[in-house]
């Protein structure tokens, strides 16, 4: 069963179709923050040529910022959201699988006399 992608995952995903970047630019620019829909802005090379390309000028604000050049673990958005559900469905079974009537602090200790 196929889990569609949350509405806060598409910009994202249309971005990185857009603007031909790799799974590694955009999680790089989500840890930065940078806005997707803002993208065209900071790509518009062809008019203004002294811009860097939007995936060097990720990859120049992330080293900047994290004084690294890529993220150690690279993923695509796709496998970010199948791990989250995956986790969610684990926790959604592990609470159902947990006793339900447990006794309340109320009821185990009678009260001081």
């Amino acid at each position: 069963m196929a889990k569609q992608i949350p509405e806060k995952h598409q910009p994202w995903i249309e971005a990185r179709k857009r603007f031909q970047l790799s799974d590694a630019h955009i999680q790089m620019a989500r840890e930065l923050g940078l806005n997707p829909k803002k993208f065209g802005g900071l790509a518009n090379t062809r008019q203004e040529p002294w811009k860097a390309p939007l995936p060097e000028f990720i990859e120049e604000l992330y080293f900047k910022h994290f004084k690294k050049s890529r993220p150690e673990n690279v993923r695509s958005i796709e496998q970010m959201v199948s791990a989250f559900n995956r986790k969610k469905e684990e926790r959604k079974a592990r609470k159902q699988s947990a006793p339900q009537s447990q006794p309340s602090v109320e009821e185990e200790s009678p009260p001081p006399q």
